[in-house]
């Protein structure tokens, strides 16, 4: 299925409507070649333009608020980073019936990095460890809150509905109570007591970019801002094997109490992504299973 298909209310885009836009906004661009590109993302449309730009368009409304938070913010947080992000080269404003904002970026070379296909993990481990230590560092005025940032129980109606909702599928084959006493351990931890931290909020490995097996880039800060130092842990089991995620955890330092309420905060976006996306996005929901499997199997 394609992703328009994975909401609703999805607005439609197409090559005609991108490259129209390109030309009238950004007439320097026009005539260069426009490409759909596969993208397991769930909120933007992607296309190649040329050989060395991507145009990021949302799909829905959710994702036209992140446009502005990585026009503001990207250009502040990349002197400060270990780590290539990316780099807005044209601000796109709403034309032709297509109704929110988008832009333009800079390409970024590297590869979507798959779990269990790793060629360095413990490099990875180390490489990402490195990247959420800089993101913590910084400390930057009237940063915005992240998206998944505030207490573990803000996500608690989600995932419980989203587990009752799995139990009635029961071909995915998820330990349902299992999967329910990791969470209740979760919102038991004690919370997070300390200034808020800076957050990329979303290390999905659709959100990564690797290069000979070591971190390139990082992407779509579209969730980025200030919360629980948790939010970022969840390439330890969305991605890293056992060995690099221990590791992982020894260069952030997480004490246990951020590492349990990591590791619910990571099984309840699976959990929640599954039964949403099992039908339409079958990276997403790859994905979803893997970090099931990790988080169950921990114990």
């Amino acid at each position: 299925m394609s992703a328009e298909q994975m909401h609703r209310d999805v607005h439609p885009i197409d090559d005609d409507l991108v490259r129209r836009l390109i030309a009238e906004q950004f007439p320097r661009w026009e005539g260069l070649a426009v490409e759909r590109w596969p993208s397991g993302g769930t909120v933007n449309a992607v296309y190649r333009l040329g050989d060395d730009m991507v145009v990021r368009m949302p799909l829905v409304r959710g994702g036209a608020e992140d446009v502005a938070r990585e026009r503001e913010w990207l250009p502040r947080l990349a002197p400060r980073l270990p780590t290539r992000i990316p780099e807005v080269l044209g601000a796109g404003e709403p034309a032709r019936g297509y109704p929110w904002p988008w832009s333009v970026y800079r390409w970024l070379p590297g590869e979507t990095p798959e779990a269990g296909a790793l060629g360095e993990p413990l490099l990875l481990a180390g490489d990402l460890a490195a990247f959420v230590t800089a993101m913590r560092s910084m400390t930057p005025s009237a940063a915005p809150k992240a998206y998944r940032g505030g207490p573990v129980a803000s996500q608690d109606a989600e995932t419980r509905a989203a587990i009752e909702e799995l139990r009635g599928i029961p071909e995915e084959g998820v330990d349902c109570d299992a999967a329910a006493a990791v969470w209740e351990e979760a919102l038991r931890a004690p919370g997070w007591d300390g200034p808020p931290v800076w957050l990329h909020a979303d290390l999905m490995p659709g959100n990564l970019l690797i290069d000979g097996g070591r971190l390139a880039a990082v992407i779509d800060f579209g969730c980025a801002g200030v919360g629980d130092p948790a939010c970022d842990l969840f390439p330890a089991w969305n991605l890293l094997p056992a060995a690099a995620r221990e590791l992982f955890r020894e260069a952030l330092a997480v004490d246990d109490a951020t590492w349990i309420r990591g590791r619910g905060r990571a099984l309840s976006q699976a959990l929640i992504a599954l039964p949403y996306y099992r039908r339409t996005n079958p990276a997403m929901a790859r994905n979803a299973r893997h970090v099931i499997r990790a988080v169950l199997g921990e114990g």
